[in-house]
């Protein structure tokens, strides 16, 4: 190989490398935000660059087999020239579609492209009518009018249309990709200009003006300023690439910050809104007990003192009608009544607010809400305390004895068992109430009794009301576990100071 030959190689390789690298820059810049251009309008280049850069090099093929005089076999011929034209057709698509109005119907593009193409079938048949008989001479002449019908204005169109595109950005305020854009349109200008150097033809003007009459002139093929145009266009239509995915990066990284600010204010918005709800449901509770101990109040003041009396008053008619049997056994029957409805007075009253948890704290409370369920249920019940005792916030110590108080009847109700243990640990930086019973169990995820979910709501509800955690375990047939657990925030007043008897008995149901 000569190095005429090898030289020739090298440039065609560069040329069809400039265009295929153009091609694939495009193409991956058509399938990303439209910051450059449109998909739409973008395809058309990309599909230029990739067939006009294999054109290339199926024309260094081509010659390897001229030099070594084997015979080229006529589709090869076709292939090369049905990759120009289509390369070329494919650029005048994008400078139409960047240049059409936008008020203009799309479908006109489509009009236009046929239009330029059947221009070109039209100038093959009518000057090739000649030597028909030669198809290699045929496919030749296809060949230069492809150049002057097609690359010519599919270069200038698509120069104008990058010039319309970085006319745009400057408008935008994107100075470097308008400078960009307008190295690239100088340089399809001058690619257009370079296409009129045909290879050769016996009809005007390619018998004058070709690509020979270049070489003898400048002493310089064209391929060579083909290929230097071909690396000026994809340097600056790549930079141009670089830029916007740059503009991209910038976008995405103030989105991800909008969307982190967002977020943080959404996060901080939530914050809010839970301790505000954490509030209420505090007030909600401290409004419930103060309601109950109110009510309980006028019942032990009002309605004990009534029936206070209406048993004296019993008593009293009972002695003087002791000589009627009759009514001696109708006010039996009151006081029995009388006595019953004061049990249930009292039960209530307790129910509603026990004086134990307010006079002598959450242990004593806790031992007469087992000693009642015991003898009431016939239930076996533990309690077992650990740690140094001592009277916390009124409203923590409510809430664990509402608590148990909610889990006894459940297990009661609902557990089928007869065993039950609790367990209240004093830490120092907390404080911690089990308790376990030994029943059926059942499955927390697939739980359909609404009462029993209210009830777990309502204890979790109230834990969270104290910055407490509550936690349940339960599994068929191994029993449920209750686990609460408050933080020690400090004594809040003199009562909340107080400390339990070091003399306290130790309690054991």
């Amino acid at each position: 190989m000569t190095e005429l030959q090898l030289n020739t190689i090298i440039v065609f390789f560069i040329y069809g490398l400039a265009f295929f690298s153009m091609g694939l820059a495009i193409a991956l810049e058509a399938g990303r935000s439209p910051l450059l251009a449109e998909a739409r309008v973008l395809r058309p280049l990309a599909v230029f660059g990739l067939l006009h850069g294999v054109h290339e090099w199926l024309e260094i093929f081509i010659l390897q087999l001229q030099w070594v005089e084997i015979i080229i076999p006529i589709y090869w011929l076709w292939i090369r020239l049905v990759l120009l034209a289509v390369s070329f057709a494919s650029l005048v698509a994008y400078g139409i579609q960047v240049l059409r109005p936008p008020e203009r119907l799309a479908a006109m593009d489509a009009w236009i492209g046929a239009g330029l193409l059947t221009l070109y079938a039209a100038l093959v048949v009518l000057t090739g009518s000649a030597i028909w008989g030669d198809l290699e001479l045929w496919i030749e002449r296809a060949d230069v009018l492809a150049r002057y019908v097609l690359a010519v204005s599919g270069a200038i169109l698509a120069a104008l249309a990058l010039f319309s595109q970085a006319r745009q950005a400057h408008t935008d305020n994107r100075d470097a990709l308008s400078k960009s854009l307008r190295w690239a349109s100088v340089g399809f200008v001058l690619y257009g200009l370079t296409q009129v150097l045909v290879s050769g033809g016996n009809f005007f003007p390619a018998d004058r003006l070709n690509a020979a009459l270049f070489l003898e002139i400048t002493g310089v093929p064209v391929q060579a300023l083909r290929a230097l145009l071909a690396m000026f266009i994809t340097a600056g239509l790549i930079r141009a690439t670089q830029i916007v995915e740059k503009e991209r990066q910038g976008e995405l990284e103030a989105a991800q910050e909008a969307r982190f600010d967002a977020l943080q204010r959404v996060q901080e918005e939530l914050v809010k809104r839970e301790d505000l709800r954490r509030e209420l449901l505090r007030h909600t509770v401290i409004a419930q007990e103060e309601e109950r101990t109110r009510i309980a109040r006028e019942l032990h003041d009002e309605l004990a003192q009534i029936l206070t009396g209406f048993s004296l008053d019993l008593a009293t008619l009972k002695t003087r009608c002791s000589g009627d049997e009759n009514v001696t056994a109708a006010v039996g029957r009151l006081q029995e009544l009388s006595r019953q409805m004061s049990q249930g007075l009292y039960q209530l009253v307790h129910d509603l607010r026990p004086a134990q948890l307010d006079d002598l704290g959450l242990v004593p409370a806790l031992q007469h809400l087992i000693d009642d369920v015991r003898s009431r249920m016939k239930l076996e019940i533990t309690l077992d305390i650990s740690g140094e005792r001592q009277r916390m916030d009124p409203l923590v110590e409510t809430v664990f004895f509402r608590v148990a108080q909610e889990a006894l009847t459940n297990i009661v109700r609902y557990a089928k068992t007869n065993q039950v243990s609790m367990l209240l640990e004093y830490q120092p930086d907390q404080t911690m109430l089990q308790i376990r019973d030994y029943g059926v169990g059942f499955d927390p995820d697939a739980l359909e009794n609404p009462q029993i979910k209210l009830g777990i709501a309502g204890m979790r509800e109230r834990v969270r009301s104290v910055d407490g955690q509550f936690t349940l375990e339960s599994n068929p047939g191994e029993g449920t576990l209750i686990k609460v657990s408050v933080p020690c925030t400090g004594a809040q007043g003199e009562e909340q100071e107080e400390r339990v008897d070091e003399n306290y008995p130790t309690i054991t149901g």
